[in-house]
């Protein structure tokens, strides 16, 4: 099953563990880290996550597509694609269309006192 996690940690721990992979050249198991819990969430809202959602396991498909499962407008879900594509969490195929390459995401953050 391929994973990938998501996590909220310092830009200084994402390149540093970067670094340490690419030195390595271990594979690592695929990571999407954000700055701040403000930013996942901007990013991952709820309309992504349900797109995310209907999209896990079926493939590649084409934006319509997309918006057909989700039942929303194809305008709408265009720019929630753009973002997810920007974040890395959906790949476009050299046909164009757009897939989810993951079976699942676990998300890994902690929240505490400042």
């Amino acid at each position: 099953m391929k994973i990938v996690t998501i996590d909220v940690r310092p830009l200084k721990d994402t390149l540093g563990d970067f670094t340490k992979t690419w030195k390595s050249g271990k594979h690592t198991a695929p990571r999407i880290s954000f700055e701040s819990p403000e930013l996942l969430f901007k990013v991952l809202s709820g309309k992504r996550w349900e797109l995310l959602n209907a999209m896990t396991g079926a493939g590649a498909m084409s934006i319509r597509e997309a918006s057909r499962r989700v039942e929303r407008d194809v305008k709408a879900v265009h720019g929630d694609v753009t973002a997810l594509l920007n974040a890395g969490l959906l790949s476009k195929t050299d046909e164009g269309k757009i897939v989810f390459p993951f079976d699942a995401i676990h998300v890994d953050f902690m929240l505490k006192a400042a």
